[in-house]
């Protein structure tokens, strides 16, 4: 049986060890975007940590449910649509796709369900129906509305007072509510907007009542782990426990994990500010994997300040990784090769990815240092088992080092500077200074060339084919 996964659970405000309804199945809702645009840099965070959480969730357990949802009605989208003079499917459709091949390109995998709104308007109006008839929400001018004041526990995830929920930026002040904090569930559609028919007229869901259908339509009234960035908390999630709770009249939700934010050169990232970066535009200055390691390079509840010393640093580092992975190539892996033990104890302390990656550090030390074909296999096996929960260094060696090698760095240097670098590192060898040679190596491996250290002395070769 393996050790139990600890994960930070909001509502508790600790760690716990995960708890699931079935021992050998795991149900997770993750809140998806709202696509009425691209997807930038804060879209990709929450989509990378919890694709791994996902990985570690397939290793240890037998059956795992995971649901991402794509919110495909929205006021933004309804102004887009109303730009471009076309239907909402239009908008959704185009920028779902975009937002898959994004993901594709940053290794994210398919979850297993990607619900859409607009196909469960019926669940939706189901749930309504159910929250009314229980004394949790009321009609009133059109719109249907949960009145918070039924739910005693109300507040319990976000930690806020009454007084500091009214004093929010989401919370909507209007006259039809009997009290401040309620919140719409249904609302009338101007015969230009989408709407849909119900028992209150034609109109459309309110924000968060979409995910409590959608999540008991596909995984039932109790979920084993809900997550999504740290701005969901309050009102969102706050609001889904609300729903879920008093509908079903059982526990909504067993583990709540978010994931923090993304400031952009230690500032938050705004349109007014013109520092909003869309993971395609990032694409198209380093590859996918360069992207996912900077992401998954600081712990997912710390906020992740992203800037371009941080895509350099996660670029050289998988230089350094591939260069280990190019030069055993030719060795067969084990379809048998298990995890490395440690890799998996950070993985299990509430996702400690950079204690995972401190420790596949090690392991390509062994790699780079294995004495014979047999222990060089067993490295090599080890290590990609072990980076393959993070997503890492799957790609053929050859491939990624014409990927990642920065060639124009590697072209532009003279051959009277890369003598210099060697002769510097033969010297600090023969100083017994092997941090500094260390540091030599990266650096010419950084450049786009394999240093190898032989009986008759360095050999320097390219780490990447030259053009035909």
């Amino acid at each position: 049986m393996n050790p139990p996964i600890l994960l930070y659970n909001t509502l508790a405000r600790k760690k716990e060890p995960l708890r699931t309804e079935q021992p050998d199945r795991v149900t997770m809702y993750v809140c998806g975007p709202t696509v009425y645009n691209f997807a930038h840099i804060g879209n990709a965070r929450p989509a990378v940590v919890f694709d791994v959480l996902a990985r570690l969730l397939r290793h240890d357990y037998r059956e795992v449910v995971y649901a991402r949802n794509f919110t495909d009605v929205d006021d933004k989208i309804n102004a887009a649509a109303a730009v471009e003079g076309v239907p909402i499917g239009t908008i959704t459709g185009r920028y779902i796709d975009a937002y898959h091949e994004d993901m594709r390109a940053l290794e994210v995998l398919t979850p297993d369900l990607e619900p859409r709104v607009t196909d469960h308007i019926p669940a939706i109006i189901d749930l309504i129906l159910e929250l009314i008839e229980r004394g949790h929400a009321y009609v009133e001018q059109g719109h249907v509305l949960f009145n918070v004041p039924s739910y005693s526990a109300y507040g319990q995830l976000s930690g806020r007072r009454t007084e500091d929920m009214l004093a929010g930026a989401r919370v909507e002040v209007a006259p039809y509510k009997r009290d401040p904090m309620d919140f719409v569930l249904w609302k009338p559609s101007t015969p230009e907007q989408p709407g849909w028919d119900s028992p209150w007229g034609r109109g459309r869901p309110g924000w968060h009542v979409e995910c409590s259908a959608m999540i008991g339509q596909h995984l039932g009234h109790t979920i084993d782990i809900h997550g999504g960035g740290q701005d969901l908390i309050f009102p969102h999630h706050e609001n889904e426990i609300a729903q879920g709770t008093c509908a079903h009249g059982s526990l909504y939700c067993r583990t709540w994990v978010h994931n923090s934010f993304v400031t952009v050169d230690g500032q938050k990232m705004s349109k007014s500010l013109g520092n909003v970066l869309l993971v395609r535009d990032l694409l198209a200055q380093a590859p996918g994997e360069t992207i996912r390691l900077a992401l998954l390079s600081t712990h997912y509840r710390r906020p992740l300040d992203w800037s371009a010393q941080r895509l350099a640093d996660a670029r050289q580092t998988l230089v350094r990784f591939y260069t280990s992975l190019a030069k055993v190539e030719h060795f067969a892996i084990s379809p048998d090769a298990a995890p490395d033990p440690e890799v998996l104890e950070a993985l299990r302390n509430d996702l400690n990815v950079p204690g995972a990656l401190k420790r596949l550090h090690v392991l390509r030390v062994q790699l780079d240092e294995a004495a014979t074909d047999a222990a060089r296999a067993q490295a090599k096996s080890r290590l990609l088992a072990s980076a393959g929960l993070l997503g890492l260094f799957q790609q053929a060696p050859a491939a990624a080092m014409e990927i990642f090698a920065p060639s124009a760095w590697a072209l532009s240097l003279s051959t009277a500077r890369v003598r210099e670098l060697l002769a510097e590192r033969e010297l600090a060898r023969q100083n017994r200074d092997f941090v500094r040679a260390d540091a030599l190596r990266e650096e010419l491996e950084a450049a786009g060339f394999i240093v190898e250290d032989t009986l008759k002395g360095m050999v320097l070769r390219p780490a990447r084919k030259e053009p035909a």
